[in-house]
């Protein structure tokens, strides 16, 4: 079966689909993997100590809680997930190095570029806890797929 959102919604219309809110900034558009939430607000200390563990082709889930006053990840984040096996990072929130993350083999969406970075100890932050954004519930070990025409989750594997 194809990995497309577009054939995958076809094939699953009941699939939560995102509000088409999102950018690509990695250097792969298509990813697909089982979620890891965090929330955080302007202190994305969390966000790097959960890309410097082993992420096993998941994708992290990033609710910055579209805040457009700095960046939760960039280039340095956008290595770790590549060297910890993450298949992808999806920012309720901003990002900055463009250029580095779209040279690095890893997915990344965000709302757009920012170039300050956050505050470190600022806010608290929690992990696998079920964010909604995008008019979208995303669950720590649900599946999420996306590409260049959007973003989907699902309960359950999509794909063969």
């Amino acid at each position: 079966m194809s990995f497309a959102t577009t054939d995958l919604s076809d094939a699953h219309p009941d699939a939560p689909v995102c509000a088409p809110i999102f950018r690509d900034f990695g250097g792969k558009t298509a990813f697909h993997g089982q979620i890891k939430t965090i929330k955080v607000f302007e202190d994305n200390a969390l966000v790097r100590a959960t890309l410097e563990t082993p992420g096993n082709g998941r994708v992290l889930v990033v609710d910055g809680g579209g805040s457009d006053r700095c960046a939760l990840v960039g280039g340095n984040l956008g290595v770790l997930g590549v060297n910890n096996g993450w298949a992808g990072i999806v920012v309720y929130g901003y990002v900055r190095d463009s250029a580095e993350l779209a040279a690095q083999a890893i997915g990344v969406k965000a709302l757009g570029v920012h170039p300050k970075k956050s505050e470190k100890g600022l806010h608290s932050a929690v992990a696998d806890k079920t964010v909604s954004f995008a008019g979208v519930h995303f669950v720590s070990d649900h599946w999420l797929y996306a590409d260049v025409d959007g973003v989907m989750v699902s309960d359950k594997a999509l794909h063969g």
